[in-house]
């Protein structure tokens, strides 16, 4: 199987994710400035989640694209990605329906952290099932920018319990430092000879 099929439905999945997360977003009963304010902890949430979401889509496109083959460890790190994007919903709707409750915020940054670390299984998985692409391996070398996510989320989890605001600010953190694509596959891809540049 190619990596385009494996990339349809990932796309898929990560469309309805963001669907049921604004699907939880409810309407104020009142046309008021005020009655938007109990509603803003969601409206928050909802936001930092959309971004989180829409970073993974976005390298998850780069790394399939660096993919000339799927094997089976691709396919299962694939939807161990999936499973734990899966429950952002979920997470995002307590942590923002509680205001930013400790546990809740917690939650949060278990699925976050999961997921991170999944993405770096698939990471390994692409790479090990190309052996006859060393510039992939070159690409991603110490990473950094994941090693960073990784460790800012274990300290935004154990802050979490007691400053959750602390927690939070953190995960945004993360988010800032990927809002800029990663650019090691198309490095990658660039010094491949015959590439193409979807």
């Amino acid at each position: 199987m190619g990596p385009s099929r494996l990339e349809a439905f990932s796309d898929g999945v990560l469309a309805i994710i963001i669907t049921i997360m604004v699907l939880e977003l409810h309407v104020p009963h009142e046309a008021t400035f005020a009655a938007l304010g109990p509603v803003l902890p969601t409206l928050f949430c909802y936001l930092l989640s959309f971004i989180n979401v829409g970073i993974y889509w976005n390298n998850h496109h780069h790394l399939l694209h660096a993919c000339r083959r799927v094997t089976g460890g691709i396919l299962w790190a694939n939807l161990l990605l999936l499973f734990w994007l899966s429950l952002i919903p979920f997470t995002t709707a307590w942590m923002g329906e509680n205001h930013f409750a400790p546990l809740p915020t917690l939650l949060y940054g278990v699925v976050l952290l999961l997921g991170a670390a999944s993405y770096e299984v698939l990471q390994q998985a692409i790479i090990v099932a190309q052996p006859d692409q060393p510039e992939l391996r070159a690409a991603f070398g110490s990473d950094r920018k994941g090693k960073l996510s990784l460790t800012l989320y274990g300290f935004a989890m154990a802050t979490a319990w007691w400053w959750p605001w602390i927690a939070v600010a953190l995960y945004v953190l993360v988010a800032m430092i990927w809002l800029v694509p990663d650019r090691r596959v198309e490095r990658a891809l660039r010094m491949r000879p015959g590439h193409d540049t979807r």
